[in-house]
């Protein structure tokens, strides 16, 4: 576990480091995670804490405010770690582990923007601000194609917010829980993986709730309501969870009929292409709404 703690420790010190950070900050829960599961209570915050020492003495060595920058960034991730960790040693589904997971994350981020209020920030104002800069520095040409004004291309980025935190919050949580498992079943703990991809089925409810948020996209037009916010980021959670779904449609027909994995595979790689990645949420629509696959495996 000395070895995870002072990879630990790199990863911590590199995350502002430009070259690495896209890298290293996505996989700072997978040491602690790994600590957590291996060690005692008391033995884990022992390394955890003596961890977070060395890394706070050496940032503030080159800033005074870096230090606790850092501890803040790793207390931050502790909450969903040890609501994983926890699942780990109960041995609870890979499903439950990733829900878990990704809730308690979720949480953290609404907490943060309700403490920042709270306090006199406005963090939704900064967004906002640094959106509109970014959105100037683009050349005037591509200014000039955009179909609506700036400040509504803007004002719709911020509604958005809540589809960008649960992305945030599922990515981390899926990729420690991906290499941590790996990581943690080599060294012999006994941790449920998913079921394999061709198995995926979503419940029949998401396409009812699809349907429903198709009708009212057609009906509300203010874009300052409410119900237009969470149709806004509701639909591309939707489509994205039925584009996965047409994946796994597409490996379960790879080995229904006993065909390589070349199929499945150009199926992700089309996922780029917008026209495609329509398409794939409609195949993925079909496959939960109807009985493809029995018929497929009647005949």
């Amino acid at each position: 576990m000395l070895g995870w703690s002072i990879a630990y420790i790199i990863l911590l010190l590199s995350i502002f480091l430009p070259p690495l950070s896209l890298i290293t900050a996505a996989l700072l829960m997978v040491p602690v995670l790994i600590m957590y599961v291996k060690l005692g209570t008391r033995r884990f915050l022992v390394h955890y804490v003596v961890s977070l020492a060395v890394v706070y003495f050496v940032a503030s060595l080159l800033a005074g405010w870096l230090g606790a920058l850092l501890v803040s960034v790793s207390i931050f991730f502790l909450p969903p770690v040890i609501q994983m960790g926890n699942l780990y040693k109960k041995r609870a589904a890979a499903r439950t582990v990733l829900t878990a997971g990704t809730l308690t994350l979720l949480g953290e981020l609404l907490l943060t923007l309700v403490v920042c209020s709270m306090f006199g920030l406005n963090p939704i104002g900064s967004i906002k601000r640094s959106m509109m800069d970014s959105v100037q520095t683009l050349p005037a040409q591509v200014q000039g194609l955009m179909a609506i004004d700036m400040d509504t291309l803007v004002q719709l980025m911020v509604q958005m917010l809540p589809l960008y935190m649960i992305g945030f919050s599922l990515f981390y949580v899926v990729i420690s829980h991906w290499l941590a498992r790996k990581v943690l079943v080599r060294s012999g703990e006994s941790i449920p993986a998913f079921k394999p991809i061709k198995d995926w089925m979503l419940p029949k409810s998401f396409v009812w709730l699809y349907l429903l948020a198709l009708i009212l996209e057609m009906f509300v037009k203010d874009s300052r309501s409410m119900v237009f916010t969470v149709i806004l980021n509701l639909l591309p959670l939707l489509m994205a969870a039925f584009a996965i779904q047409a994946i796994a449609f597409l490996f379960f027909v790879a080995h229904v009929k006993r065909w390589n994995k070349t199929l499945p595979i150009v199926g992700i790689l089309l996922l780029f292409l917008p026209p495609a990645y329509f398409m794939f949420s409609l195949l993925g629509v079909f496959d939960v709404a109807f009985p493809i696959r029995d018929r497929m495996t009647s005949k």
